[in-house]
């Protein structure tokens, strides 16, 4: 059998954070943790074009913080901060709507920040998004692979990479699994940085799987 585990939640608590950062009241936990998939899936939904690295977000109470870092912010913020209101009035009314059916009627209070992402090539979201969008434009695999591992490997901080691919590929009748790698990538070694995202590109003959690994060196303790 295999022991496959995402490398964050291996590491969670070592080298990595929680993405998200509060505490269920009494046998709340069920409302709380709907409430963070709906936030998610709302913003993802709204501003995939950004670019998009982490969303964090913080509860206190009704109060929500929520950070969202991104490789094109000027999407996100808008023309004088238009975007941003209009994107968590977006939020709030998905949140009241979500509780009015869980029947909570206290109002939630909701800060959204916008933080750029300044090295997109080390963020293995924005590449396997990235990817994905070049498979969804016909682009040939291994040329999208390939531009996209070189870029990510230009950087100094990085000591590894892999992109792997599942699906037909380039329109294929029967579906493959294909991977490029260059450098090491010690996914075992919990001292290890070691980013990995996926995402699904949507293409005329199906949807293809991508993941992407980024081994940035060893954290010091």
């Amino acid at each position: 059998m295999g022991h496959k585990i995402k490398p964050k939640s291996l590491r969670l608590g070592i080298t990595k954070e929680w993405s998200s950062s509060w505490f269920p009241k009494k046998m709340n936990f069920r409302s709380s943790l709907e409430e963070d998939i709906l936030i998610r899936r709302t913003i993802e939904e709204k501003i995939a074009a950004a670019g998009i690295d982490r969303i964090s977000i913080e509860k206190a109470g009704n109060n929500f913080r929520i950070l969202i870092k991104a490789s094109r912010p000027g999407l996100i913020i808008g023309r004088g901060g238009k975007g941003v209101e209009d994107l968590t009035k977006l939020v709030e009314n998905k949140l009241s709507a979500l509780r009015k059916k869980r029947k909570i009627s206290i109002p939630v209070s909701l800060s959204l920040n916008i933080e750029e992402l300044k090295r997109t090539e080390i963020s293995a979201r924005v590449i396997a998004q990235n990817i994905a969008w070049d498979l969804g434009k016909r682009l040939p695999f291994r040329r999208a692979m390939k531009r996209n591992l070189d870029q990510i490997m230009q950087n100094r901080d990085v000591k590894g990479a892999k992109i792997r691919l599942s699906g037909r590929l380039n329109g294929a009748e029967i579906a493959r699994t294909e991977h490029l790698e260059l450098g090491s990538l010690p996914l075992q070694t919990l001292r290890a940085d070691i980013d990995e995202a996926d995402a699904t590109a949507f293409t005329i003959y199906g949807t293809v799987g991508v993941r992407v690994w980024i081994y940035k060196g060893e954290r010091k303790a």
